[in-house]
């Protein structure tokens, strides 16, 4: 068995937020270490699979992109199911992002079944583009009243991109809660003869 198919952990990571924050472009930074300029709005729901080694464990993550288009709402309803951990984001520049991060937190609190234990992470994204209509004391207080961790990023630059995947699959493994509902990777197996064939088989 190959080492890209053995894993101790399957994690379901949902990225969530308004169209136009960047979603995609963080995605594909993390999983293909590629930026597109001019990258297409996710319809409904995509996913990419990437495998990484943090604290010492063999993790599989299947990190779903949702479109943020309210059409497309109920249909990224049913992909909470199984999820560990969530990345609200917003785009640091377009301040209606972040207001509307109220309305995507009610989402995860509705349809998430782990929804006390859901590691989130809220990703403040552009910070390459200048004029800024949020604070980062403003997101980091909003972020702590809300219990989710804070972190900013740069899908072009590739800032703090790597950081934020990592950081909750790092809480993802503290939580014990949400190691149980996880997929153990397939066992290592070892097939032995039978001891007939090793003594020589029939006549």
């Amino acid at each position: 068995m190959s080492a890209a198919s053995s894993y101790d952990y399957l994690f379901k990571i949902l990225m969530i937020g308004d169209a136009g924050v960047g979603k995609s472009s963080l995605l594909l930074r993390f999983t293909d270490e590629t930026f597109d300029e001019h990258i297409q709005s996710t319809i409904g729901v995509d996913f990419k699979v990437k495998h990484t080694t943090i604290s010492d464990k063999r993790v599989k993550l299947t990190v779903w992109d949702t479109a943020g288009q309210e059409r497309f709402r109920t249909l990224t309803s049913s992909y909470y199911r199984g999820a560990q951990a969530v990345l609200l984001t917003y785009d640091v520049g377009r301040r209606d992002t972040f207001e509307n991060l109220e309305v995507w937190l009610k989402e995860v609190d509705s349809y998430s079944p782990n929804k006390e234990a859901i590691v989130k992470l809220l990703v403040g994204n552009k910070i390459d583009l200048p004029d800024a209509t949020v604070d980062d004391e403003e997101a980091e207080e909003w972020a702590k009243s809300n219990g989710m961790m804070f972190l900013k990023a740069s899908a072009k630059d590739d800032e703090g991109v790597k950081e934020c995947f990592e950081e909750v699959v790092r809480k993802i493994l503290e939580t014990p809660e949400l190691l149980k509902s996880s997929a153990p990777g397939r066992p290592r197996i070892k097939l032995q003869p039978k001891a007939q064939e090793e003594a020589g088989g029939c006549c």
